[in-house]
């Protein structure tokens, strides 16, 4: 769907984007992270023909973005970090505006916003004026209106931006929808584990440049060279450390007050003999699974600590 090779840009004597090379396929949800000043942002514009590159090449479904980028346009929705919206329009006024600017007949419009209204939630807005919308609706509105051309990508700039944690949660539940949909989508966000969740895949840009990309467990192992476990007990910890112990891929075994969590070096098959072997010797395992990726950690690991 979006492919990038050797992108570049400069600023006078300071390089935004540095040689960046990113290949995101049809149907991902792909998390674009990194400092501020990595250059997150104006490699999102210049993917949507908003700025122009000093070298490089941008293919959005076989489209050349730098030839061809009022084609480009057509396939492509963006959603700024700061966005205006016109504050005496109704809502579907709103919307109405953006789709005639895509030369919509007026009536296909009318079913187009009836539908984008729907899937964002703002049904029972139509009729509200956008200056009394809070700042979740606003950001749902925004959404609608990059969508009103039916884009096959979209790039979301820090979409959920100011959001309380319910309009957060709202805001990812469209975007799920939007990936069954078909839609590839690339999210810029500094909400580190809401992105861990959501993505199928993320990218973290330092000094304009992916320095690492895969879905989080893969960046775990790139990072850490190994996976982690957390084997939750009820009573019995000495004896399942003793178990770990005896394992040569268990490693860094730590202890809880409930719990034991252990890198783990094997593959899928030494893990579930791992826990057959717990039970066969009765240690009494509540929960028994690979640990989250702590996208967090990551970030400041490859990113030098920059920024946090």
């Amino acid at each position: 769907m979006l492919k990038i090779k050797g992108l570049v840009k400069k600023y006078g004597r300071f390089t935004a984007v540095n040689d960046l090379n990113l290949n995101v396929p049809k149907g991902e949800i792909y998390g674009f992270v990194g400092p501020n000043g990595a250059g997150k942002t104006t490699t999102m514009k210049i993917i949507c023909g908003l700025m122009a590159a000093d070298r490089g090449e941008i293919y959005v479904n076989d489209i050349d973005v730098i030839k061809n980028v009022r084609k480009a346009k057509e396939v492509i929705g963006y959603m700024p970090d700061f966005f205006g919206v016109y504050d005496n329009l109704k809502v579907t006024e709103y919307l109405d505006f953006y789709a005639s600017i895509y030369k919509i007949n007026a009536k296909d419009r009318k079913k187009i916003c009836d539908d984008l209204l729907e899937l964002v939630d703002l049904q029972d807005k139509r009729d509200a004026y956008v200056d009394s919308l809070s700042r979740g609706m606003k950001q749902r509105l925004c959404l609608a209106r990059s969508l009103v051309h039916n884009p096959e990508l979209l790039v979301l700039d820090e979409p959920a931006s100011g959001m309380d944690p319910r309009a957060r949660v709202e805001m990812k539940e469209i975007l799920r929808t939007l990936k069954d949909l078909g839609k590839t989508i690339i999210i810029s966000s500094h909400i580190l584990p809401e992105l861990s969740e959501l993505c199928t895949s993320i990218g973290i840009i330092d000094r304009g440049k992916i320095v690492i990309s895969g879905t989080v467990d893969e960046i775990m192992q790139q990072v850490y060279s190994k996976r982690f476990i957390k084997i939750k007990l009820r009573g019995k910890i000495a004896e399942g450390i003793k178990v770990l112990q005896e394992k040569p891929f268990a490693t860094s075994i730590r202890e809880g007050e409930d719990f034991i969590e252990a890198g783990f070096e094997g593959n899928e098959e030494e893990m579930a003999m791992l826990l057959k072997e717990l039970v066969m010797r009765d240690i009494p395992v509540i929960s028994f699974g690979q640990m989250d990726g702590n996208l967090e950690d990551v970030f400041m690991k490859v990113t030098k600590g920059d920024e946090a």
